[in-house]
């Protein structure tokens, strides 16, 4: 080969021979909670009435936002049944609460 010609392969061949730019992995999705409101409040009282954790009040109603004494919220009202204020007892569990 010709050295007149290296002038032109040399950049092909640098190219050839370095990685190849990567794209990075798409990010991951974050799906919002689906907010569930409360529509049997016959059902939801008497489920309360067995005196649940927190957490498994959140895990029957998964959209529910259950917020506890000392948490920090927000003062938006929502008429939803969709925030639940929960009244606990010294064993940590609910005793009662309201919506808002």
């Amino acid at each position: 080969m010709s050295p007149k010609y290296l002038p032109l392969l040399l950049p092909m061949l640098l190219s050839a021979c370095t990685p190849a730019a990567q794209t990075p992995p798409p990010a991951p999705t974050v799906e919002a909670p689906v907010r569930t409101q409360v529509t049997d409040l016959d059902a939801f009282n008497a489920f309360v009435a067995t005196r649940p954790t927190p957490e498994v009040l959140r895990q029957r109603y998964p959209g529910l936002t259950v917020v506890l004494p000392g948490d920090i919220s927000t003062r938006e009202l929502r008429s939803d049944n969709s925030r639940f204020f929960a009244e606990i007892d010294a064993e940590s569990r609910i005793t009662g609460g309201r919506f808002q």
